[in-house]
């Protein structure tokens, strides 16, 4: 059963950072296009940032510039770092396979930025 496993989630103040982690159990992510997904309350989830089998990367405009995603083929483990973190950026954090969800959602983890 493949699983998927959000990590790193946390308290931030406004124009701070964050390392979310993603990790699983069936999906092998090098051989496959990866994304990071939000959902703040009371909106759709989003995708925010994809990255392909070739490692090339694409952002949604409300991130660009400030979240980078990345890939550890080793670790099966795929990364959003978040800077410059801003309220609106609040919201539960998903992977899944961009851009369109394949699988299953993981818990995902939560990211609150406030002072």
């Amino acid at each position: 059963q493949v699983q998927l496993v959000e990590s790193g989630g946390g308290l931030v103040q406004p124009g701070g950072s964050l390392r979310l982690s993603c990790t699983s159990s069936g999906i092998i992510f090098r051989v496959n296009a990866m994304g990071w997904y939000r959902q703040a309350p009371g909106k759709q989830r989003e995708l925010v940032a994809r990255i392909s089998t070739g490692g090339s990367s694409t952002y949604a405009d409300s991130v660009k510039g400030r979240f980078t995603i990345s890939r550890d083929n080793a670790k099966n483990t795929v990364y959003l770092q978040m800077n410059t973190l801003k309220p609106e950026d609040t919201a539960a954090y998903y992977c899944n396979s961009g851009p369109i969800p394949l699988h299953s959602w993981g818990p995902g983890t939560l990211v609150t930025v406030s002072s």
